[in-house]
C-alpha cells in the first residue's frame, strides 16, 4: 500500500520540478543580463485565508473519526519574476487528542473524550511557478518543505472527577510522539488558481497536501492514511507593492 501511495506523489514531484526548473533558469538569464542582482529588486507582498484542513486517519475503535478543522492563516510572498515566487505560511489549528497505549500513539478524540489539547502551527517554505492564462486568471504549482510545530496541553474544562494523572501521563505521551521520529516534517506540495481583482487585490484558492514521510519511509504498523493533511481553502493576497529598499 504504501508503494502505491507514493507513486502519484513521485509523479507530482516530477511535474513540480518540471514547471519549476525552467522559471528558475529564466529568473537566472534575468539576473545575468543585469549588472548586478540587488534584494531590492524582489517584490513582498503579504497575504491572509482560510482553510478546511482534513486528517484522514483510521483507527477503527481506538479512535473517534478523523478530524476536519478550520485553520486562518497568513502569508509572505517574495517575487523573483512574473513566474517564479516563493512564499512562507502559516496556518494554524487546533484538535483534541487521546493516547492510545494498545496502537502506541497519539489517536484523534472528539471533545468528549479529550485528554490532550493541541495547538497546531502549520509553517511551509514553498517555491512557487507561476503560469497566466491571461491578465486575469492564473495557475500556482507549488511545493516545499512543511512543519507542523504542535504544542500539546492537557485539554481544559475537564469533569472534576476525571483522573488527573491518567490524563497528564497521556497528555504527555500525546507530546513525544508528536515530537518523535520526524512526525513534525510534513513537506507541503499543491496548486492554485489566482484571480486578478485589480492592481492591488488577488483573490486565490488553494488546494495542498501535506505529506508525511515517517509514515512513508519509516517501520511503524501504521494505517494507510496516518499522517497526512489535505487542505482546501482561499487566499487574498494584498498587492501593495510591498518593496524592500536596501542600499
Amino acid at each position: 500500500m504504501k508503494a502505491r501511495l507514493l507513486s502519484p506523489l513521485y509523479v507530482f514531484i516530477a511535474v513540480l520540478l518540471t514547471v519549476c526548473i525552467p522559471s528558475i533558469k529564466a529568473q537566472d538569464t534575468e539576473t545575468t543580463s543585469a549588472s548586478t542582482f540587488s534584494f531590492s529588486d524582489i517584490n513582498y507582498s503579504l497575504f491572509a485565508g482560510g482553510s478546511i484542513i482534513f486528517f484522514p486517519h483510521d483507527n477503527g475503535i481506538y479512535s473517534d473519526p478523523m478530524h476536519i478543522l478550520p485553520s486562518p492563516g497568513i502569508g509572505l510572498r517574495m517575487e523573483f519574476s512574473e513566474v517564479f515566487s516563493a512564499e512562507a505560511t502559516l496556518d494554524l489549528y487546533f484538535a483534541t487528542y487521546g493516547y492510545s497505549d494498545f496502537l502506541g500513539r497519539a489517536v484523534p478524540m472528539s471533545w468528549e473524550n479529550r485528554t490532550a489539547f493541541v495547538w497546531g502551527n502549520l509553517l511551509s517554505i514553498q517555491a512557487v511557478r507561476r503560469i497566466d492564462f491571461n491578465e486575469t486568471l492564473g495557475l500556482r504549482i507549488f511545493g516545499g518543505l512543511g512543519f507542523d510545530l504542535r504544542m500539546v496541553f492537557r485539554a481544559p474544562d475537564l469533569h472534576p472527577l476525571d483522573p488527573l494523572e491518567e490524563i497528564d501521563r497521556q497528555t504527555k505521551l500525546v507530546s513525544e510522539y508528536f515530537w518523535g521520529g520526524g512526525r513534525w516534517f510534513l513537506p507541503v506540495v499543491g496548486t492554485g488558481l489566482d484571480i486578478n481583482l485589480n492592481e492591488k487585490i488577488r483573490l486565490g484558492l488553494d488546494l495542498r497536501a501535506w505529506i508525511p514521510l515517517y509514515a512513508l519511509m519509516g517501520d511503524e504498523d501504521l494505517s494507510d492514511w496516518e499522517g497526512w493533511r489535505f487542505g482546501i481553502g482561499f487566499r487574498v493576497l494584498f498587492l501593495s507593492g510591498i518593496k524592500k529598499e536596501l542600499p
